[in-house]
């Protein structure tokens, strides 16, 4: 199967600034993928490249297998997207820009309009001037021209920045029944908790690399549970607890760490273990990382 997007190698410098190193990506059709950093990782500067807003300084991208160079045009008639800021003519109401829109990707008739409109809930504002609308139902808007030529490949960047929650589980709907139709979606975020609803495969970028790249799962995997074991000596503790097949591992301050589902699941079978084996427990409990903590460690920030 094509890959939607296969990217080798991007690399882009401004001077000596390099804002994206030897990074790779692939993105199946029907796949929703996220780009995953802080501000100023480098999202916003790879989707650029992807879509040949920005010519990279290394490296090489194809697009629903043709590959993106200066003056490759019919590539984009399959293509949607929305980077960064959502672009309207402020005094034309949103049925007029998206008929532009339409106009633009050479679609005739009221038909691909009205059900955008439908599709992103923007029936009651249709005839509402572009600059009178609020955060939110301008990044609908956005999303609608992004989406009014039914494109195989979306990409988006931010894609719920300025949604109220309500309307960040509607676009989850929408990409989600978008990549059942057959669509591949990449969208770029800085929020893991939205993202790890919503996609399938993630790659986290920390200045301008890829650090990370896997299926949502495996990050969520990350934030498993653990029994913190607190002793005063910590050496004989865990010298009982791995005779009793309990491997310890060091912990942040005087404390170890259990990560055997067994010890996670009965504490109390670890405390009465310790306290005959000479070496009481002066702490016992049960954390949990939340997915934040697992994205700042992965991108090296506390």
């Amino acid at each position: 199967m094509t890959p939607a997007i296969d990217a080798e190698g991007l690399t882009k410098r401004y001077g000596d600034v390099t804002a994206v190193e030897d990074l790779s990506l692939t993105v199946a059709p029907g796949e929703i993928h996220a780009l995953l950093g802080l501000n100023g990782a480098g999202k916003t500067t790879t989707i650029r490249m992807l879509l040949g807003m920005v010519r990279p300084t290394a490296g090489r991208v194809a697009l629903l297998g043709t590959r993106v160079r200066p003056g490759t045009r019919a590539i984009w008639a399959r293509v949607g997207y929305l980077v960064e800021t959502p672009a309207a003519y402020p005094e034309l109401t949103v049925t007029e820009n998206l008929l532009v829109a339409a106009r633009l990707r050479g679609l005739t008739g009221p038909g691909p309009v009205s059900d955008v409109i439908a599709r992103l809930d923007l029936g009651t504002y249709a005839h509402v001037r572009a600059r009178t609308l609020s955060l939110g139902n301008a990044q609908r808007l956005g999303l609608a021209k992004a989406l009014i030529h039914r494109p195989a490949l979306l990409v988006l960047d931010e894609p719920a920045n300025g949604l109220d929650p309500a309307g960040v589980a509607e676009i989850r709907t929408l990409l989600s029944e978008l990549a059942h139709d057959g669509v591949a979606v990449l969208l770029s975020s800085h929020i893991l908790t939205e993202v790890a609803r919503t996609a399938d495969r993630i790659s986290v970028l920390a200045d301008g690399r890829l650090v990370w790249a896997g299926d949502t799962g495996d990050l969520v995997a990350q934030a498993r549970p653990r029994l913190s074991v607190g002793a005063r000596d910590l050496g004989a503790a865990s010298t009982a607890l791995r005779a009793a097949g309990h491997p310890a591992e060091p912990g942040h301050g005087t404390c170890l760490v259990l990560t055997g589902d067994h010890a996670i699941g009965h504490p109390d079978e670890i405390a009465t273990l310790l306290v005959a084996a000479g070496c009481p427990p002066t702490r016992l409990a049960v954390e949990q990382d939340d997915l934040e903590t697992c994205f700042l460690r992965l991108v090296g920030t506390r």
